[in-house]
């Protein structure tokens, strides 16, 4: 049975889909993806991120494209003042869904260091008040930092909410990022039986609190990994495999769990009509 479904995080935009695009793009609509959400990260890319939007919603029978542009902690070391203003001025000029993907990401060790947290803070701040001014919701991402990001989310009072992407965090850090409004990204992690700690957040928090994301061409679900057309990439194609993933997490209702999250979705990004 097809279902609405909604890939809220992806990187559709990237060159890995450059050659079959408009093919992956007529698949996903025929599996039921009727929205998907186009992510920024580097400013240098700013502009494909754009053309790929704008083509995929030329094409008949495709999902529909939203833009969420912004820079990304993990590429810290590229990001400059001015590109700040480059997003600024992409949110002015196009019809924008989000921004993201920011937050912050202290994985790497030269990450940790102290001027390069606090440029990562700097720039978390700044887009969280592009988000206010604009009033967007934001997609964020958390790498072994989630209290220092709900800290800064509680200090800026920020209240448009969004998505917590690729959720990596315990069970009462989940709760803290959704009642500040937010929901939680499930990917195809989910599908992983090793999972362990998502699974107990998404059993603990339950369906009115999640999405739907692949992050393609990144977190392929475990079923998409054994198949040799699949392996090396991810695509909206796999969406409902997480959405599989995730109503076997819960033992509900595939069916069921499908509308709770297209209308946790809609809601996010004040799609309700």
């Amino acid at each position: 049975m097809r279902l609405p479904l909604f890939d809220t995080h992806t990187h559709f935009d990237v060159p890995d889909f450059d050659q079959d695009r408009e093919q992956l793009a007529y698949e996903a609509k025929e599996k039921g993806v009727e929205h998907l959400i186009l992510i920024g990260f580097l400013h240098s890319r700013f502009n494909d991120l754009i053309q790929a939007h704008q083509f995929i919603n030329q094409l008949d029978h495709a999902p529909k494209s939203h833009l969420a542009p912004g820079l990304h902690p993990f590429y810290i070391e590229e990001h400059r003042i001015e590109h700040l203003y480059a997003l600024e001025h992409i949110l002015q000029q196009h019809e924008c869904i989000a921004i993201g993907e920011i937050g912050l990401d202290t994985f790497l060790t030269q990450h940790k260091a102290l001027e390069m947290v606090q440029k990562q803070k700097d720039f978390f701040i700044t887009q969280i008040e592009l988000a206010k001014q604009f009033k967007k919701p934001i997609l964020l991402h958390i790498r072994k930092s989630h209290a220092d990001v709900l800290s800064i989310l509680k200090q800026q009072k920020f209240q448009y909410g969004g998505i917590a992407h690729a959720f990596s965090g315990g069970i009462e850090e989940a709760k803290a990022f959704i009642k500040l409004g937010f929901k939680i990204g499930i990917t195809g992690q989910i599908t992983n039986p090793n999972a362990k700690k998502l699974q107990q957040v998404v059993q603990a928090i339950g369906a009115d609190h999640v999405v739907l994301e692949t992050d393609c061409p990144d977190m392929t679900p475990l079923c998409c990994q054994t198949s040799t057309e699949h392996r090396t990439r991810n695509t909206p194609v796999n969406l409902p495999y997480v959405l599989d993933g995730l109503a076997e997490c819960l033992k509900m209702n595939r069916t069921q769990l499908a509308e709770r999250v297209w209308w946790n979705s809609l809601k996010t990004f004040d799609l309700i009509s």
